[in-house]
This record gives C-alpha cells, structure tokens and sequence, in this order.
C-alpha cells in the first residue's frame, strides 16, 4: 500500500469527520465562546488545529514539511489499523452528538441543563466525544508517517484533554453532585471502565 493511497484515505477521513462536526454545530447552532477559557487551553485548541487539520495538508500537498518525516514501515498494517481507528472514531463522533441531541455545547460549562446523559455511548464513557479524537489522532498517526503532519495531532490533543476534561468533571459535578459521583463510579473517562466484581456502594 503506497503512501499516496494512505494520504487519500486521510484526507477522505478528515472530510468526513469535518462534515459530522459541522452538521451538529449548524443543527444545533452551537459556536463555541471562548471568554471563560485559559490561555493555555487556547493555545492548545489552537495547535491542534494546526496539526490536525492544517499541517496533514501541507504534507499532503506538498514536500515542505519532509525534513519531519519518520521511518514508519508496514505501510498495509498501519493503513489499516489508521483507517479503522480513524473510521471508528468518526462513528463515535457522530454518536455521541446524536445522544446529546439540544444538551450538547461545544463549551465546558453545562448550558443551563438540568439533565444528565447516561444514556447510548455515554453508558459507559462519560467523554465519548474525547475518545473519538484521541482515536483520530492515534489513526492520523498511522497513516501521516510525519511527525508534524502526523503524531503531533495526538499530542496536541492528549495535553489539551489533561487540562480541559478535569474543568469539566468539576463543572458537572458542581451542576449535579451526588448524581454525578455515582455516575463517575460507574463509566471511564475516555475508554470504558473494567469493573472487577460486585459494584461498591
């Protein structure tokens, strides 16, 4: 499998991913507010972006960035772990908007609601939209053999999560307390939780 193929079906990949997004922010008429988001966290949503986005392209297109380019072989495995990754996580994407419905906002803090969704993927995730970008940015990985167009995309937005998902576990717990707690008990993060036994009180 050739790097142009692998190339072409990222590029497939993030228009797709790109268009799941957009649907739901022009259904719902969600835009993000950044007034009440740190520095550091723009920043961060700034350089993933960049190499999410931004920078596969210019690798793509061009041979510019061929100076960060990285010795990765198997081209067929890695192309298909990458594409399934990536497909996995557009699925996931689009999932777990559709069970938030009106409920999501592309901001940390709850928009006023006074329900919990614990329902659909977020059974067991309670960050279902976080896990499909970290597995975009494993898959981006995979198929960009780059280190700026391909990895850094995963890096990007692994430390943005580290600073953004625990504003957000406080925020709803601040919005719905002991609710939450449980709820938290009972889900992972971004991957589902392994429960060993009978569930403790």
């Amino acid at each position: 499998m050739k790097q142009e193929l692998l190339n072409g079906a990222y590029l497939i990949l993030l228009v797709t991913a790109i268009i799941v997004r957009k649907a739901y922010e022009l259904k719902y008429g969600r835009k993000k507010q950044l007034r009440d988001t740190p520095v550091v966290e723009m920043l961060l949503m700034f350089l993933w972006g960049l190499a999410a986005g931004v920078l596969p392209l210019v690798y793509v297109f061009s041979s510019s960035l061929g100076f960060a380019n990285i010795p990765l072989g198997m081209p067929i495995i890695r192309g298909v772990a990458g594409m399934t990754l990536f497909m996995i996580g557009i699925g996931l994407l689009h999932r777990s908007h559709a069970d938030l419905g009106r409920l999501w906002s592309p901001t940390v803090n709850p928009d006023g609601s006074n329900q919990l969704v614990t329902f659909g993927v977020y059974r067991k995730i309670r960050h279902p939209m976080y896990t499909a970008h970290v597995l975009w940015g494993v898959g981006q990985a995979l198929l960009l053999p780059n280190m700026l167009a391909g990895p850094l995309a995963l890096i990007s937005v692994s430390a943005l999560l580290a600073i953004r998902i625990p504003r957000e576990e406080q925020a709803m717990l601040d919005t719905f307390g002991d609710e939450y707690r449980r709820y938290m008990n009972t889900t992972g993060c971004i991957f589902p939780k392994i429960i060993l036994g009978p569930a403790k009180d």
